[in-house]
């Protein structure tokens, strides 16, 4: 059996072992796959392994030996799925690895907004705290999580994590969803509603055509100009065009993003250079704990399908 894994870098840079696909068959693991080369590596293929390596339908139609397709992500829009499904061929995700460490980076992006650790550490090792005339000092307003409002847009797995640790910090915690259910210390509303009483917006709902290029500008003219935003859902939620003017002109305080529309972003980014802005290069997923459990899920996955019984197929 031929096996390709096509950008295994990113979810194995070498922490992680691949011997347990290789003991499925013939397989070449790739760290990275331009697009001049995809239909070579997946030539004669019954395995092809992905993470970002797109898989179209003109690519699809030529690969007659394929038989099963693993993602190394939860998402799968890079994956022709609906001929897949039309030719039998599994598409087989990796759901729910990452709802804690994601849930720990939307806290590490506020509580860099509210504490600024780093530029602090910055000048204490720059040597303004050795040359003070006081025992401590602050370079920009601090603030306290205690009693400030979270609100949640999206309230899946992700969104109930970040819920709890919010309650963790005595924040009221509102939520706008559209399958709302009781869940403690949480109360439901509108999204009109919930921006413009959120201290912190945290998005965390699936991209599709409703939520693509969602936070525009109508959506930041509702939130408070004190209020800070954070995205690691999915970069095209937010419209970065309206969300820079929106920072520049003091329409919100602040926002953290984990996710970009373009991935690597572009050099001329209009986000890019700006001081209220928290921008980190998707990493949420990129904990060694958490990747060691997106792959044990792909090796479940592969494993399943071999026995004849796919699971996690995104159909």
């Amino acid at each position: 059996m031929k096996i390709s894994v096509l950008d295994g870098f990113t979810t194995n840079p070498g922490d992680l072992s691949w011997d347990w696909l290789k003991e499925c068959g013939e397989c070449t693991v790739y760290e990275r796959t331009p697009a001049e080369l995809i239909a070579e590596r997946t030539k004669d293929c019954e395995i092809v392994i992905t993470n970002k390596t797109p898989l179209r339908k003109e690519l699809l139609e030529t690969l007659p030996k394929l038989k099963y397709i693993g993602l190394l992500s939860t998402g799968f829009n890079i994956v022709d799925w609906e001929y897949c499904k039309e030719k039998g061929i599994p598409v087989c995700n990796i759901p729910s690895y990452s709802t804690s460490a994601v849930a720990q980076l939307v806290f590490a992006l506020i509580l860099e907004h509210t504490n600024a650790v780093s530029i602090h550490s910055s000048s204490v090792h720059s040597g303004e705290w050795a040359a003070s005339k006081d025992f401590c000092y602050w370079k920009t307003p601090l603030t306290e999580l205690d009693g400030k409002t979270l609100g949640i847009i999206g309230f899946g797995k992700i969104g109930k994590a970040v819920a709890k640790i919010a309650a963790a910090f005595g924040m009221k915690v509102i939520a706008s969803t559209n399958h709302p259910a009781p869940f403690e210390n949480v109360e439901f509303c509108g999204r009109d509603e919930l921006l413009s009483k959120s201290d912190f917006v945290s998005i965390h709902c699936p991209l599709t055509p409703l939520t693509e290029g969602m936070v525009n500008a109508d959506f930041l003219s509702k939130m408070k100009p004190s209020a800070f935003l954070v995205n690691t859902s999915r970069g095209q939620v937010v419209d970065e065009n309206a969300l820079a003017d929106a920072l520049k002109s003091g329409v919100i305080a602040g926002a953290g993003l984990d996710v970009m529309t373009v991935e690597p972003p572009k050099a001329d980014n209009l986000l890019f250079g700006l001081s209220n802005c928290l921008i980190t290069p998707h990493i949420a997923w990129a904990g060694f704990e958490t990747r060691e459990r997106l792959m044990k899920i792909a090796k479940e996955n592969v494993l399943a399908f071999l026995e004849g019984k796919p699971q996690n197929i995104v159909y």
